[in-house]
């Protein structure tokens, strides 16, 4: 199988027999094979393997983690090696939300919301999560010098200069929440790919979904928090948010910019001009 090493698929054939491969999800974007396979009993899973992502090891800690309370929602785990970077979890049947006429139903983020709410899971207090995250950002942004204009390069060094950086409760976060990972079949939302998984502030989790469908409809947004049950409230995720918002805004233009996307790349540089403008 292509995109699957010898020691890879002597775990595959270890874990789950005989199978056979029903169809390649993978995206040509990342260095992930994604594959959907089927047993003679008429079983049906999905494998993920790659010989360098670290998003393996990332989705392999996620389900160590466990995910409480979502049996349906979220694909169980039937084996994996974070050694040989493959997982294997049973499939879960459904279409993908991103481009269907339900994603532009509130009841699907009504949903989306509550599946997070359980999703987020207690994982702390951090007094070193937002200096690592204000460094990264200023790293990024040194990279974004030859994309961006001088004033905006500037504008964003001042912004992150200017969060305070408090401690902040971490919980466990999916890391790219937003329609493209989450499915839907028989009226009910799940969510796929903990490939981005970690333990951050919860609100890393709305970053996405503000800049893109929450922009166009803002009750979307209302269904989503009231599914969430939950909203901004103190100085401290304030704060996090800002920063949450930063760095992603200039890591999408830099990594768009990276891979020749110069679509995404705008819409990057759009949403550092959007976050540079919000109070």
């Amino acid at each position: 199988m292509e995109g699957i090493n010898e020691e890879q698929q002597r775990l595959l054939s270890s874990w789950l027999g005989p199978f056979e491969v029903v169809r390649d999800h993978s995206w040509a974007l990342q260095d992930t094979t994604v594959l959907q396979l089927g047993t003679s009993d008429g079983s049906q899973f999905i494998v993920k393997a790659s010989q360098t992502s670290h998003h393996i090891r990332r989705e392999i800690a996620a389900y160590a983690r466990g995910m409480p309370g979502l049996e349906g929602r979220v694909p169980s785990l039937v084996d994996a090696s974070a050694d040989a970077r493959v997982l294997v979890s049973r499939f879960l049947p459904g279409t993908l939300v991103a481009g269907t006429p339900v994603e532009h139903d509130p009841e699907t983020y009504r949903q989306a919301g509550a599946i997070l709410r359980q999703l987020h899971q207690p994982a702390g207090s951090s007094g070193s999560y937002m200096r690592s995250l204000a460094a990264r950002t200023s790293a990024v942004i040194n990279k974004a010098r030859i994309l961006l204009p001088e004033a905006l390069v500037r504008r964003l060094q001042e912004e992150v200069a200017a969060v305070e950086l408090s401690p902040v409760e971490l919980v466990t976060s999916h890391g790219d929440y937003q329609p493209r990972n989450w499915l839907y079949h028989d009226g009910e939302v799940k969510v796929i790919d903990f490939g981005r998984a970690d333990l951050r502030p919860w609100v890393h989790d709305l970053v996405r979904l503000t800049h893109q469908q929450f922009l166009t409809d803002a009750g979307l947004a209302t269904a989503f928090l009231d599914g969430l049950g939950r909203a901004i409230a103190s100085p401290e995720e304030t704060a996090v948010w800002r920063l949450e918002n930063l760095d992603q805004a200039v890591g999408t233009v830099v990594w768009a910019h990276s891979i020749g996307d110069a679509s995404f790349e705008q819409q990057g540089v759009a949403m550092v001009e959007r976050v540079l403008t919000s109070p």
